[in-house]
């Protein structure tokens, strides 16, 4: 049995993953923490969870937890999951990995120098709707893959208006603004469909200065095979700009969906035009946790793991590079 621990038992825990743990199956969750001692004693409550803590160090050190989910903000990713590792266990981390490729580095670092395994919540390499687009492309209903384009453009929010500014914005937290946390989930699914990105060319902007982070990016990417690759994401535009849109377009066909809406996926090509479902499950890291269970047991793989997460975190920086570079 996987007796897990959350550090960190926070807004995405509450439905996208903490009910899952308990929920697949050879998995329960046993112990939650967080530094207010009340709200971790109310999330175990709600939760039917049997032990709490404020302290992380006594979670990683419970002898009858056996694997702990860091889902802090990113910057004590690398503090916890070096701990958890030195305590000799698994360790599953928030996305993204850390607060730069440098801190990924020294924790798959870690990870390699004790043999215990590291595992990120890129949680759409195991989405079956996900795995459905990646079906497609290489069943060849699209063709060759020549291109993916994807916009992501996001109205700031009330409270970035007046200036209570949340910590995904503030770079010495999050490691950068939205882009990190909305499009590390792109980037990520990319490098599971395509493979590691093989030339960046890039702009990040401040345009909107609510808050030190970009807040607008445009890259161009190269993957394996000369398959090219743009994005652009806005987190200044209208709400009525709003849009969440990836397409995958290929010598024979294209592929057009969500990443966060969830939208039908739609394929065109020589045959006419399908849609196929892309459902939302009630927890979105349950199939992730549920591969990462059976890896623990040697009963299987985890399509995302701690090298997979660091490659998405390089991506970011390198995207990125220059907007902080002026910034110093």
């Amino acid at each position: 049995m996987i007796n897990w621990g959350i550090i960190g038992c926070g807004n995405v825990t509450e439905v996208k993953s903490g009910p899952a743990f308990s929920k697949v199956e050879g998995s329960r969750l046993i112990a939650v923490m967080r530094r207010n001692r009340s709200l971790a004693e109310d999330y175990a409550s709600r939760h039917n969870v049997p032990k709490f803590y404020s302290d992380a160090r006594d979670l990683i050190n419970d002898k009858d937890v056996n694997a702990v989910y860091v889902a802090t903000p990113p910057s004590s990713h690398m503090e916890y999951a070096i701990a958890t590792l030195k305590a000799g266990k698994p360790v599953y981390i928030e996305k993204p990995m850390a607060l730069n490729y440098a801190e990924c580095t020294k924790i798959n670092t870690a990870s390699r120098e004790s043999g215990i395994p590291v595992f990120v919540a890129y949680y759409r390499r195991a989405l079956p709707g996900f795995l459905k687009v990646k079906d497609l492309i290489e069943k060849g209903s699209i063709g060759k893959v020549r291109l993916l384009q994807t916009q992501l453009f996001k109205s700031p929010s009330d409270d970035e208006k007046s200036g209570r500014l949340p910590w995904r914005v503030d770079p010495d937290i999050s490691g950068g603004g939205h882009f990190f946390d909305l499009a590390s989930h792109q980037l990520d699914y990319f490098d599971y469909l395509f493979g590691p990105v093989q030339k960046i060319r890039s702009l990040a902007l401040n345009q909107g200065g609510l808050y030190k982070a970009e807040d607008f990016v445009t890259a161009e990417f190269v993957f394996p095979g000369d398959i090219a690759g743009v994005g652009t994401w806005c987190f200044n535009a209208s709400k009525e700009s709003n849009r969440d849109i990836i397409e995958i377009t290929g010598t024979t066909g294209s592929i057009r969906f969500s990443t966060f809406s969830f939208e039908p996926i739609v394929l065109v090509n020589e045959s006419g035009r399908q849609e196929f479902i892309n459902e939302r499950p009630e927890h979105v890291q349950y199939f992730l946790i549920d591969k990462i269970v059976r890896a623990l047991e040697g009963k299987g793989v985890s399509p995302s793991t701690g090298e997979s997460g660091a490659r998405t975190s390089r991506v970011m920086d390198e995207v990125v590079e220059g907007y902080y570079k002026g910034l110093r």
